[in-house]
């Protein structure tokens, strides 16, 4: 305990609380909370705790490198303490180094999906040495398509003695998995499921994709702290960041397309504020925990409202506020109403004044892409939801 509090942490936060003391009876545990409430510790800290036996060996997979990077920087002091080795098995990087710290027998071993069944194939690594096995983000893996390798090493985990599955939501194809895997899990859950973080003030505008751009030129205007772009397409990324650079913005990118080093570099440039805008993909949304984020622009609408949660959830951390502005067309409104249907809450319409007329686009084009009675922008004289009046929304501002 003394060792801990050393490092600043003396008040445990809710999934921490409630989380610790199951893992540490050896338990296998689900555990759902928001993003940034500390669920790294919630299962790193009592699983350092069983490492000291010098037997037990933790196996933690991610979706992302960004998150298996994160999660051995935060456990890593800690290991240290007990003079406990650790291997991170990331894509981008070289088989050989972490070949070698394979062959240094680490008690952690954190890791993306691919990776580490590279290295259980070329058979750096045992799966029957694992005694702990932990999911993290487990919807997202399944969503980056990792359901059969997830499948490929829990086969190989036969002599595992605990599971504990984290995430911030749960799929019926995630609790399928976990019906598989698990032993008679506890269930531990700190927020309702998609529920974005309450102190992070969500707002929607409602225009057409020829204003995106002139309005994002007005909402970076006076900010001041740290501000994530996501984008849908690693195209879409990377056309936004050589526009906002022209505009002498301090931008850096992440998507799959850059390389490890680039990535690496691109996050520890927004880190340290020597980039002031860090421009992404999905990629992103889980696994980053850049502290004081002010403001997370989703300049298109997520693919899945799982990842809106996630992404507004880089802002708002730890107690603090942040903004979250989602950037929509009338044909994504259908996706903005299930967003709102994950959170059940509804997201407040915001009117933005001066920003120039939308470009025609060709007769052809325009009545092909807009459905059968959808309404022009600025069609009413006041905000709209969905091609409904603005009375529709209460609570609108």
């Amino acid at each position: 305990v003394h060792r801990v509090e050393s490092r600043g942490f003396t008040t445990p936060t809710p999934i921490q609380e409630k989380a610790i003391p199951i893992v540490l009876t050896g338990a296998d545990l689900i555990g759902i909370a928001q993003t940034g409430t500390g669920k790294t510790f919630a299962f790193g800290l009592p699983l350092l705790e069983k490492l000291r036996d010098g037997k037990s060996r933790v196996l933690v997979v991610v979706p992302t490198r960004e998150l298996a990077t994160q999660i051995i920087q935060a456990l890593e002091p800690f290991l240290g303490m007990f003079n406990l080795k650790s291997a991170l098995l990331i894509g981008g990087t070289k088989l050989g180094p972490q070949r070698a710290r394979l062959q240094a027998k680490p008690s952690l071993i954190v890791g993306t999906p691919g990776r580490i069944l590279d290295h259980v194939k070329e058979r750096h690594l045992d799966l029957l040495d694992i005694t702990h096995y932990v999911l993290d983000e487990a919807d997202r893996m399944l969503d980056l398509g990792f359901r059969p390798v997830i499948e490929s090493l829990t086969h190989g985990l036969k002599r595992r003695q605990q599971t504990l599955l984290f995430s911030a939501t749960l799929a019926p194809e995630v609790e399928a998995i976990a019906r598989g895997l698990m032993k008679n899990p506890q269930h531990v859950s700190i927020a309702a499921q998609g529920r974005a973080p309450d102190q992070v003030d969500q707002k929607v505008y409602m225009l057409d994709r020829t204003q995106k751009q002139p309005l994002l030129d007005m909402l970076l205007k006076g900010q001041e702290g740290p501000i994530l772009i996501f984008t849908r397409t690693r195209r879409g990324a990377q056309s936004l960041t050589r526009r906002l650079k022209a505009r002498g913005h301090r931008v850096g990118e992440l998507h799959a397309d850059r390389s490890q080093n680039q990535r690496d570099s691109a996050l520890n440039a927004f880190r340290s504020g020597e980039s002031q805008i860090l421009v992404a993909t999905d990629i992103a949304s889980r696994g980053i925990d850049v502290v004081g984020i002010s403001l997370v622009v989703n300049y298109d609408v997520p693919n899945s409202p799982e990842d809106y949660v996630h992404r507004i959830g880089r802002t708002g951390r730890a107690g603090r506020e942040g903004s979250a502005v989602t950037l929509a067309t009338d044909e994504e409104s259908k996706s903005i109403r299930e967003i709102e249907k994950l959170m059940k809450r509804r997201i407040p319409i915001a009117r933005a004044q001066g920003l120039p007329a939308p470009i025609p686009q060709p007769t052809a084009v325009a009545s092909a892409s807009r459905p059968a009675g959808s309404r022009q922008l600025g069609a009413s004289k006041g905000p709209t939801r969905f091609g409904q009046p603005a009375k529709y929304y209460r609570g609108s501002r």
